[in-house]
């Protein structure tokens, strides 16, 4: 019996969520290279529609970059995963709900799953797959940027640009990372502004 558990490789899931610009994707850079450094075969995926800094790699807002295969559904990793010891997934909130099935699918198969994405969308509101993912995972890490405005804890991308669409793929110039005072601060001088 002891040797069949020394031999057993545990799967699991590990999320990493936060506002833009508070480090998720260079924490998932940074776990995704140590297994490499551990010998571990890596597999890396992003949405498809996420093409910011590259078309194929993962990159943060500090430049590291990690080669990635864009997909265009999660059910694609799935395919694309089976020799993966561990399993990179970016921006997951991107993706559809079928990602939640997929990551337990690779924690099943004894894969170490490694999600990062957006807890909230620009008006606050739980985004995508990433409520269920964070329900379902052994680990979940939630990172802070810093308000722009006071220097506390942000809470939430704010956007500051006039666009209702819930995906408006961005970066400084559409999105300030805000706390709660300051954000309410800021819907509330919005809705006083006369248009």
């Amino acid at each position: 019996m002891y040797q069949e558990e020394r031999f057993y490789s545990p799967g699991r899931i590990e999320v990493i969520c936060g506002s833009m610009f508070s480090g998720k994707t260079e924490e998932l850079i940074r776990r995704l290279k140590r297994a490499r450094i551990a010998r571990q075969r890596v597999e890396i995926f992003k949405p498809s529609i996420d093409t910011r800094y590259s078309d194929e790699e993962v990159v943060s807002h500090d430049s590291n970059s990690i080669a990635s295969t864009p997909v265009d559904s999660a059910r694609s990793i799935l395919l694309m995963a089976s020799n993966a010891e561990v399993v990179g997934i970016d921006e997951a909130q991107f993706f559809d709900e079928g990602l939640v099935e997929v990551c337990n699918d690779l924690a099943r198969e004894g894969k170490r799953v490694i999600v990062a994405g957006l807890d909230m969308d620009f008006r606050g509101v739980p985004f995508g797959p990433m409520p269920a993912l964070c329900a379902i995972a052994e680990e979940v890490t939630k990172v802070h940027a810093i308000c722009v405005r006071c220097g506390h804890l942000a809470y939430v991308s704010h956007r500051i640009v006039d666009n209702e669409h819930r995906v408006l793929l961005g970066e400084k110039a559409e999105y300030e990372p805000l706390c709660r005072h300051c954000y309410e601060k800021a819907l509330t001088a919005k809705q006083d502004t006369p248009q």
